[in-house]
Formats: C-alpha cells, structure tokens, sequence
C-alpha cells in the first residue's frame, strides 16, 4: 500500500508531457470553414516552375533561380484565411515563408498588410513565427510594422499545422491551430487595415533581414528550399459581396471577440512563446504606433 501511495504522488510531481502546449481554446473557428481547392481559389503570380500541385496540396520551392508566389483569385475586405503548411527542416537561414494579406499590387506604395512570416533558421535553432501588420504605407522609406514573434511549442518540420488570419473591421486575430496568439484591435482609422486585400503565400530569399537580423543568410548548397501547403480556406466576405454580408468571427460570438477562455490561452501563448512584441521595444519610436500607448 506505500508502495501504490509512493508512485501515486510521484505521478503528482513529475511534470506533465503536455505541459508545453497550451490550453485548449474552447472553440475551433477553422472548423466552420470548408477546404478549398488550390485552383478554385488561387492562382500563381510568380515562379510557375518552382510551383507543383497534387490534388488539393501545393508544394513551392527557393533555390539560387527564383522562388515562387500565389495569389486569392479574389479580393476580401473581411474574412477568415488560413493553410496548413509544412516547413523544410535543417538550414533555412535567410527564407521567408509565408500566408498573408495584402493590397499593394492595388495600392503600391501606400499599402495594408497583414503577415504570417516564417522565418528561416540555422541547425538546431526554432523557426520563428512573425506576425506584422502594415497600414497604408512602407514604401515611403519609414516602414511602421508591429511586428510579434513566436517560438512554436511544436516542430512545424515533422506534420502540418493550420496558420490563420481572422479579418473583420474591428479586429485581426492570428491563429495556430485555432489557437489564437494574437489579437490586434482596431483603435482608429489610422491603425487598422479596411480597404480590400487579396490572400498571398510565397517563398523568397530575404537573406538581409530574415534570421537574427541578416547575421545569417540563405546558403544554396541546401537548395531547394521547400514549403508545403494544405487545407486552403478562404471565407467572408468578398470585395464584390453585398453591404448586408456580416463578417465572421473567430469565436462563438457573432459580434466577434473572444471568449475568456481563447483569451486565456492567448496569454498562456503570449507568457511561454513570444520572443518579440514591438510595444515592448523601447528603442522603438511609439510615436508611430499609437495603438502602444497605455491609456
């Protein structure tokens, strides 16, 4: 019997094999959205050769030649956008992989963005996760991102994950796994994003900036470099839909949000994984983020 009471509260202390990973959310918004097909709703917009399709999976690949890039067939202005992807494991120092939205090709120069950036890593380093959004504007020279970083509490090398973006025009929430990791509020006009965006994935040398600020940059003789991409969804509402369409919601609430359990696991996600919040960057200057100044 003190045997069973000894291994009984040795179980107790001994720390859970699933403590690394966050709370369940409660609610899986990917769930609501059905996949699609790759040539149903996208197109290719640059590096047709480094591009493959099989049946609903797109493979796209970097080497010393080109990338390559795709594109929604259509533009949003609210919605939810997601892919499960699957990274290129070893040295990928210097590439970007990436899932976003973005209007520049309408608006060039002068327009919104908003990132899931993949950034390349060298041996035995974590990839990590950028988020970014950019509104009205980086082509001005004074770039204003509002980058947050993330270190996965999984290898995104072994199996696909689900990486989504939840738009609607009071708010953009960044999901892993409907695990939602960010929320970024609208605040005012001047800090949010609300003309139409299309839905982009691209792989490209960004050898200057991507790992540990350009120290390490991308090496060809690893070529090529390889993302997979699946379970394309693209849902809301559509720059042609009509006024009456609602926005979706990455909760069980109509009116958007999130329940206080996602928020809790946001923190949770936010305490253990987040590498780099641009509020918290004092050699920044806030004057240009305004969203950051406590009120």
């Amino acid at each position: 019997m003190a045997f069973i009471i000894l291994i009984f509260l040795l179980t107790l202390m001994a720390p859970s094999s699933n403590a690394a990973w966050p709370p369940s959310p409660g609610y899986w918004p990917s769930s609501k959205f059905r996949p699609m097909s790759f040539y149903k709703g996208f197109r290719n917009l640059w590096g047709p050769s480094h591009q493959r399709t099989d049946q609903n999976a797109l493979t796209i690949w970097l080497d010393s030649t080109t990338g390559s890039g795709f594109k929604s067939v259509r533009p949003f202005r609210s919605g939810y956008f997601g892919a499960s992807i699957k990274l290129q494991p070893g040295y990928t120092a210097g590439v970007i992989t990436s899932l976003y939205l973005s209007n520049n090709e309408a608006h060039p120069g002068f327009h919104d963005e908003v990132d899931i950036e993949f950034l390349g890593t060298t041996f035995g380093k974590p990839y990590t996760l950028q988020t970014n959004v950019y509104i009205r504007g980086s082509g001005d020279g004074k770039i204003i991102g509002r980058e947050m970083k993330f270190h996965l509490w999984f290898d995104p090398t072994k199996a696909f994950h689900h990486y989504a973006i939840l738009w609607s025009p009071k708010e953009i929430i960044f999901l892993v796994d409907d695990v939602p990791i960010r929320r970024y509020p609208k605040k005012s006009a001047e800090t949010f994003p609300l003309r139409p965006m299309w839905l982009y994935g691209s792989i490209w040398d960004a050898s200057s900036w991507a790992t540990e600020d350009g120290k390490y940059k991308a090496d060809y003789k690893y070529q090529p470099f390889v993302a997979q991409y699946t379970n394309f969804k693209a849902g809301g509402c559509s720059a042609y839909a009509p006024a009456r369409c609602h926005p979706v919601s990455a909760s069980p609430f109509r009116s958007g949000g999130l329940t206080r359990q996602q928020y809790r696991t946001m923190r949770w996600v936010q305490r253990y994984h987040m590498v780099y919040n641009y509020c918290k960057d004092y050699k920044r200057d806030h004057s240009l983020t305004p969203e950051c100044w406590k009120k």
